[in-house]
């Protein structure tokens, strides 16, 4: 958060007059540069995959010096986790807003949320892809930010199949089959085989199958 200080400055006349300035801290600049960083690389990622993204080349995209990056990420690898760890969290607070829209029906809030991975899929295809990509430095990192998106999604789980029907467990198991199911259909998307014409079926159709799964 930005720190504001009270400036005290003498006029003309002799009378003080006061100055309201704001001051950045370091900490502030830190976490400002990260974002501009983070938010270069996925651009960069978007645009060529992951061969695109050099430390340098992110430095360069954000408009920050050649050390900057150094000073945030220890290499590419690290980087990249970032980018992925950070993009989860987009997808945590979109399935939470999710949950809390009073105007949509439970399978309708369910639907939304399996064609958002889709469409993740669909529209930035590499970020998509490092999501699930196992980090070498910590293998652990991506796994543990996309908890939260998981909770999320358990709860909109919940809500379509009713806590007098099912129990915990339950959700779990049906939550694991839609997310491994709409992880098949966003990659057979991306590979370019689910548009041939042997299978004659969308993405939001087979979604649809999903849904009925657990809702008929």
């Amino acid at each position: 958060m930005n720190k504001v200080a009270l400036r005290v400055t003498v006029s003309s006349e002799g009378s003080p007059a006061p100055r309201i300035e704001t001051v950045i801290s370091r900490a502030d600049s830190a976490a400002a540069t990260r974002d501009a960083l983070l938010e270069a690389a996925g651009a960069l990622l978007d645009e060529g995959g992951p061969d695109a993204v050099t430390l340098r080349a992110v430095g360069a995209r954000a408009g920050v010096s050649r050390g900057a990056p150094y000073g945030h990420f220890r290499d590419k690898e690290d980087l990249l986790t970032a980018v992925a760890v950070e993009a989860w969290t987009v997808v945590a607070v979109s399935l939470e807003n999710l949950r809390g829209s009073a105007d949509l029906s439970p399978r309708e809030r369910l639907r939304q949320a399996l064609l958002a991975m889709v469409d993740l899929g669909r529209h930035r295809p590499h970020l998509y892809a490092r999501m699930f990509v196992i980090p070498a430095g910590d293998p652990e990192a991506v796994v543990r930010a996309a908890g939260r998106s998981q909770d999320a999604f358990l709860e909109i789980v919940g809500d379509v199949l009713g806590s007098d029907m099912v129990g915990p467990a339950d959700s779990r198991r049906y939550g694991a089959l839609l997310l491994t199911g709409v992880h098949g259909i966003t990659g057979m998307e991306i590979s370019g085989h689910l548009g041939t014409p042997k299978w004659g079926v969308s993405g939001e159709d087979l979604v649809d199958l999903l849904v009925d799964t657990i809702d008929r």
